[in-house]
């Protein structure tokens, strides 16, 4: 057999020297067997493919490795690319050394990492062009048995002696190794976790293409990106590259963007067992131990954390935070090392996406906490080195911390912008967009000193003493009011009060401005005239407070006059008032300029002017008469609404006055209020037809007819308020009722003569007026009508009396009530005027034994008196002092209480 690479000689070599030191072959059989059962093993794959890989780079083909097993249950690994040389079977025999060359970039061809193929197989056979080899541990054992050498009790060392051999590799393939299995090696299962192995191989060695077991194949294919970025798709995964010059760094690719890889190992370039925690998977040119599975002690890793921040830039920004290694415990020395110098080159170099669209460096960068787009588009220019809204979530927040990014809260970003100059559009831009971020009362205190531009120009500090009103109050300086253009839903959240037209001009800071305004300096006086009537187009006259009508107009003279000193030209008041007085009239360039409604509602007259005061304590508003009018009444009111001005009326003119006041609904309100100041002093004070309108009554008033005339006036039923009562409610009433009564013109019916006394009556029984504030009149009206002299008139204050009073002097009211009405007319009631003796006997009986009593008082719906009655047949009374003489009467009530009756039961007597 030819014997291309002299392999007689070789073992020649090492027999000889075997035979000289037995040590030497115990020490070959030890290394062999520590490699298989340590360094290599469960590497069987990884190592012959890395064999593979080398071939394919000296040679300069695709790599393409192909796994098989035969019919007899040998294993076939079979790849193209350089073949078998001296120098290989060299180092496949050397145990120890390797054919590579510094020259070689590749991680070795068949030099120690080959012994892996001891961990399944005794028989193996390198087939490849130029001729194969053999190693043999039956036939090591035979040749150590020629020589009478004892083979070591660790087993000989197989791949030490090598054989030549005939066969070629497959087809397609430059070199084939083949395994015969041991009979614990399941070839299935090998096969199955070479599948698994193969894509990993297929990442980590690059001059691999192609991968195929038991006729599966798995292609790689490798697109250059831009850089030094390439894409890599294994089957139906893809993955995005970065080659560095001590690294390619590697992320799994999901829906087109660069995701965190799972925690993996460190690859030099197939996986070693240094475990990493870093977010990419990463294939270094580290210095390794010879089984590769650790690095050699004191390695440098600067080299390999160099390249990652590169890496990390070169992603798309939506995944580059992702690839920031999350803050937690190491895996190994090597991966708290990498770490370490991971996050010392992501926090100082810039690759974070910036608001701006440019990459900044997180040491220097800051992020708002939850900011959107909107805030950070606001913020562009005032908040320097702005983190991408995208980033600024709670998600990011661990990363963006762990490479140093300062985390700007609502309080400091309310500090930030403190002091900025900037357009109210451009806060009200800021505070829409900081809107969703105020979840909660927590949110909103931090934001309680966030800037607020106001509408007089100036800034100030924190939306709680700030006002938001309508775009007519934009000139307002009497508040902290808002810019309109700088009007928020935020500013409300925060604090801000909104105000109606209405709530402004009741400010009490208006009343102060007011006051406080001096009328010489012209322009002052503009701009607060102008801020009011602005706001005054929108109220309605009679809604705003009196003090109002304080503000200075220029009347047609040109001169500054109060408001409510003026009159709108033509208004219908002129025509009513007194020659002198103080009403001017209003510039029409001042009505012009601002409309008559909101000159009406500060209180420039129209028609009459209204008062308007909210729990007022006492009679201090300048109104006429007023505190005659607060003396009057039993409780203070909770509102004063008066109508101003009423003595200025000319006394002729006071049935027009009347319809204007009607007409106005403000007036009209303050008119029909009977206990309110206005139609009080109208119904005393004023003059219709040359009376006070309480001697009127209301046409559908009945109850006074005859003793008062009704109110010539078209709306008359409207004012009742000013005109008498249906019932004696004051002392003024009472008078009125009290001249009627005596007044001979008069010619009211019994009816009314007795309600109009029992009225009158009532009201001083009840305590509702005082005697003392009626003069008594000399003559009053009796039951009959007639007026007589007040020393002749008898009040009928007994029922009995009723009977022997002459109706020409007698004065009624009702029993309860007559001498109170005695009292109010100074006259003497029956009862004191008329003293009465019975005559004769009666029968001595009790009213529930008298049935003509009994059908008596059920006919007229009374009750059964009780007690007892004395019955006369006919019943007589001597009468004595105002009327004299004997008298039949029905029944009488003596002194001491007795009561007689006659058998007729003309009028039983009631309880």
């Amino acid at each position: 057999m030819i014997d291309p690479f002299d392999t007689e000689s070789l073992r020649e070599s090492i027999l000889a020297a075997w035979a000289s030191s037995p040590t030497r072959l115990r020490e070959d059989s030890a290394s062999e067997s520590d490699l298989v059962r340590g360094g290599y093993r469960d590497r069987l794959l990884t190592e012959l493919a890395q064999n593979a890989a080398d071939a394919a780079q000296r040679a300069g083909v695709p790599g393409r490795l192909a796994v098989w097993t035969d019919e007899n249950g040998a294993l076939h690994v079979a790849n193209t690319g350089a073949a078998l040389d001296v120098s290989g079977v060299h180092a496949l025999t050397a145990l120890r050394a390797s054919g590579k060359t510094a020259a070689d970039s590749g991680v070795g061809q068949f030099g120690v990492g080959f012994t892996a193929v001891r961990s399944v197989s005794d028989e193996i056979e390198v087939r490849s062009r130029g001729g194969g080899v053999a190693f043999s541990a039956h036939r090591t054992r035979e040749a150590l048995g020629e020589r009478d050498m004892r083979p070591p009790d660790t087993g000989v060392p197989v791949l030490r002696l090598a054989w030549p051999v005939a066969a070629s590799p497959a087809d397609g393939f430059d070199t084939e190794i083949v395994l015969t299995l041991r009979g614990d090696v399941a070839a299935d299962s090998f096969a199955a976790g070479s599948a698994d192995e193969a894509v990993d191989l297929l990442l980590e060695l690059e001059a691999l293409h192609s991968i195929e077991i038991d006729g599966v194949v798995i292609d790689c294919s490798r697109t250059q990106l831009e850089g030094n970025s390439a894409e890599i798709v294994i089957g139906s995964r893809t993955w995005r590259q970065f080659t560095t010059p001590a690294a390619r760094w590697l992320a799994p690719v999901v829906d087109g963007l660069p995701v965190p890889a799972s925690p993996d190992v460190l690859r030099a370039p197939t996986r070693s067992d240094e475990l990493l925690s870093l977010p990419a998977l990463v294939i270094a040119d580290v210095p390794m131990q010879p089984d590769r599975r650790r690095v050699l002690p004191g390695v440098s890793l600067d080299a390999v954390a160099l390249g990652y921040v590169d890496f990390v830039a070169s992603l798309p920004a939506a995944s580059r935070v992702s690839f920031v290694p999350e803050v937690g415990f190491a895996r190994s020395a090597v991966d708290g090392a990498l770490r370490e110098l991971v996050f010392h080159r992501l926090s100082c170099a810039p690759w974070l996406p910036g608001a701006d669209g440019h990459d900044l460096v997180p040491e220097r960068a800051n992020v708002v906490a939850d900011a959107t787009e909107e805030l950070t588009s606001v913020l562009a220019g005032v908040v320097p080195d702005l983190v991408a809204a995208s980033l600024s979530g709670a998600r990011q927040a661990s990363a963006l911390a762990a490479v140093g990014v300062h985390r700007i809260g609502l309080a400091r970003l309310a500090e930030m912008v403190g002091g900025l100059d900037r357009e109210p559009s451009w806060w009200q831009r800021l505070f829409d967009a900081l809107a969703p971020l105020v979840v909660d009362g927590v949110a909103a205190e931090e934001l309680a000193a966030l800037p607020v531009p106001l509408a007089d120009g100036r800034t100030v500090t924190g939306p709680r003493t700030t006002v938001i009103g309508s775009d007519a109050a934009a000139a307002v300086t009497w508040v902290r009011l808002v810019h309109p253009d700088a009007v928020s839903p935020l500013l409300t959240r925060l604090g801000a009060r909104e105000a109606t037209a209405t709530e402004l001009l009741t400010d009490p800071a208006l009343e102060a401005a007011l006051d406080d305004l001096d009328w010489d300096e012209s322009e002052d006086v503009d701009g607060l005239v102008s801020a009011v009537l602005a706001l005054a187009r929108a109220v309605q006259a009679g809604e705003l407070p009196s003090w109002l009508g304080g503000l200075p107009l220029e009347d047609d003279e040109g001169e500054l006059r109060s408001a409510d000193e003026l009159l709108l030209p033509g208004a219908p008041l002129a025509d009513l008032l007194i020659e002198d007085s103080p009403f001017g009239v209003l510039s029409t360039a001042v009505v012009d300029r601002f409309g008559e409604r909101a000159l009406r509602a500060v209180g420039v007259g129209w028609g009459f002017s209204v008062l308007r005061d909210e729990l007022p304590t006492g009679p201090d508003h300048d109104l006429d008469d007023e505190s005659a009018w607060w003396s009057s009444l039993s409780e203070e009111p909770e509102t004063l609404l008066a109508v101003r001005d009423l003595d200025l009326v000319r006394s002729d003119v006071w049935s027009e006055a009347l319809t204007v006041l009607l007409d106005d609904p403000s007036t009209c309100a303050a008119l029909t209020d009977r206990d309110g100041y206005t139609a009080w002093w109208i119904g005393r004070h004023a003059r219709v037809h040359g009376s006070r309108p309480i001697a009127f009554r209301a046409p559908s008033d009945e109850t006074f007819a005859g003793l008062l005339d009704p109110l010539d006036h078209p709306r008359a039923d409207e004012l009742q308020a000013v005109l008498s009562a249906s019932v004696c409610d004051s002392a003024e009433t009472a008078r009125v009722l009290l001249a009627a009564l005596s007044d001979p013109k008069r010619r009211p019916t019994p009816a009314v003569i007795t309600r109009t006394h029992t009225s009158i009556a009532t009201a001083v029984a009840e305590r509702r007026i005082e005697v003392s504030d009626i003069d008594p009149p000399d003559r009053v009206r009796t039951l009959v009508g007639d007026v007589v002299d007040a020393s002749d008139a008898l009040v009928i204050d007994s029922p009995w009396l009723a009977s022997v009073v002459p109706q020409e002097i007698a004065v009624l009211s009702d029993m309860a009530s007559g001498a109170a009405l005695a009292d109010v007319l100074d006259i003497r009631t029956a009862s004191e005027a008329i003293g009465g003796e019975v005559l004769g006997t009666g029968r001595v009986s009790s009213w529930d034994r008298e049935p003509g009593a009994l059908l008596a008082c059920a006919v007229m719906g009374l009750p059964l008196p009780s007690g007892g009655v004395v019955v006369h047949r006919e019943l007589v009374v001597r009468l004595s002092g105002a009327v004299s003489g004997e008298r039949r009467v029905p029944w009488w009530v003596t002194a001491d209480g007795t009561v007689h009756c006659t058998e007729s039961w003309e009028r039983p007597r009631g309880a």
